[in-house]
């Protein structure tokens, strides 16, 4: 048996809602680590919501992803750090013209070690004053995740030309690329 076959690659989860899930998957999908991102609902009361449901802002489901990663190339501290560069942190159920409860800043954590972590970095960066407000992210446990419909997935990279990518991701895409060039998947 060779080396390859008996190595285990140990893989982890986050969830994260960062306004739409198209730009918190096209993010996220760049960075080298990341194995999977799936775009989905969680944190409201509807069992197996719909697009269309969690549009209505009645379900109380945030717009999520959920990234699995491999820990040893990038750790769930660097996907946090990431989180908080990409979308304002700072605004009440909003990310640009995107308004309502399902476009919140969230941290879905999986363990005990995320939760502490995520509510670490927030401290440290209300303490530092990285932004001009204070955070008001969401930590909470994760309840439930609800994938999305599959046309949601890889959604940037399947329609480059339309207008909402080019003029709401892309930027987010590009400024991931400016400020993590090391972090992104070669």
């Amino acid at each position: 048996m060779n080396s390859n076959s008996e190595q285990t690659i140990k893989q982890e989860v986050a969830v994260f809602g960062g306004g739409c899930f198209w730009c918190t998957d096209a993010v996220f999908t760049e960075l080298s680590g990341v194995t999977n991102v799936v775009p989905g609902y969680a944190g409201g009361t509807l069992e197996n919501p719909t697009y269309k449901d969690v549009c209505s802002g009645e379900t109380g489901h945030a717009e999520v992803v959920k990234i699995t990663f491999d820990p040893t190339k990038i750790n769930f501290e660097q996907l946090l750090d990431v989180f908080f560069k990409t979308h304002d942190p700072t605004t009440l159920n909003r990310q640009g013209a995107d308004v309502g409860t399902q476009y919140r800043s969230v941290i879905f954590f999986t363990s005990e070690e995320q939760e502490k972590s995520a509510k670490k970095i927030i401290s440290k960066l209300n303490t530092e004053k990285e932004f001009s407000k204070k955070i008001i992210t969401e930590v909470q446990k994760l309840p439930v995740f609800f994938e999305a419909e599959k046309y949601h997935d890889d959604y940037f990279k399947n329609n480059p030309q339309n207008s909402y990518c080019q003029f709401v991701i892309k930027p987010k895409v590009d400024k991931l690329k400016s400020i993590f060039s090391s972090f992104i998947e070669k």
